[in-house]
């Protein structure tokens, strides 16, 4: 049964999209409980509305008042100038999520007026095929009842996890970027493929059902990664070989300096915000 709750998007980029989509996909929501709205790209509100029947509409048309969760979208660059929009619009009963890399809750309820509720999102692209990894940190202000209303949205794109906003970074180096991590490594695999001889688009097929296989592996056994990995390896056998050249060629550190470099830039962009940051007078 669908959630009698009207949302609100601010931003109607790939995110908001792959959000809509899974919403309305899993009948979550009932497309005309969601209304999107941007800056001024009509044509984009119109595509939306075809798409999946929600209300595209102009932003000085929305009446947010009347929603029960508001969630910015929009670039990062345009979140304090939103927020600022926002603060005489919302009310204490609602919820603001925002899925913006680097945008704090502190950040957000230092915008607002005291007691608005705000949870912090991190989904990841996977969200277009109901596959996300997605972290919640509620903000201080934040009821049970809000939390589970997020969880149960959130849950028409993929898993939903609620951790501590001081892991927000770390998760962003680990699910926000992570897709990317792997269609990086599967790029390199069908280049290896590609140079003895196999056809492109069966090595990518190959590389993919592999990664699919032993991502369900790790979820429904009971080893650990480590183990999994110690299981398949024969001694001087050919997965031994691979994993020696890996390890010789830096893989392993090379996949911890990819999380930790997306984890510190979604720590830079915090800062350069908070540094950023006028003085907020309520």
């Amino acid at each position: 049964m669908a959630l009698n709750k009207q949302i609100v998007f601010i931003g109607a980029g790939n995110m908001a999209e792959a959000m809509i989509s899974g919403m309305v996909t899993t009948g979550t929501v009932e497309p005309g409980q969601i209304t999107v709205t941007n800056r001024s790209n009509g044509e984009r509100l119109a595509e939306l509305n075809e798409r999946y029947g929600v209300r595209g509409v102009p932003r000085h048309i929305v009446k947010l008042g009347e929603a029960d969760v508001v969630i910015m979208a929009m670039k990062p660059k345009d979140a304090e100038k939103c927020l600022v929009s926002l603060k005489d619009e919302l009310h204490a009963d609602q919820v603001l999520m925002s899925v913006l890399a680097g945008i704090t809750n502190s950040f957000m309820e230092e915008h607002l007026q005291t007691g608005q509720q705000v949870i912090r999102v991190m989904p990841n692209t996977s969200s277009m095929i109901q596959e996300s990894a997605t972290a919640i940190s509620p903000g201080e202000n934040v009821t049970m009842k809000n939390i589970k209303l997020a969880k149960t949205l959130l849950q028409a794109i993929g898993e939903v996890y609620v951790i501590e906003e001081d892991q927000m970074d770390l998760f962003t180096g680990i699910a926000g970027s992570g897709p990317a991590f792997y269609y990086y490594l599967t790029e390199h695999i069908e280049k290896a493929a590609e140079e003895n001889g196999m056809d492109s688009g069966q090595a990518r097929e190959i590389a993919a059902q592999t990664l699919l296989g032993a991502a369900k592996m790790m979820m429904e056994r009971e080893e650990s990664p480590a183990q999994l990995r110690r299981n398949i390896t024969s001694k001087n056998g050919t997965t031994a070989a691979g994993l020696t050249d890996l390890a010789e060629n830096g893989g392993g550190r090379a996949i911890r300096a990819a999380i930790e470099g997306a984890m510190n830039r979604s720590k830079e962009i915090s800062n350069q915000l908070e540094k950023k940051k006028e003085p907020v007078h309520q």
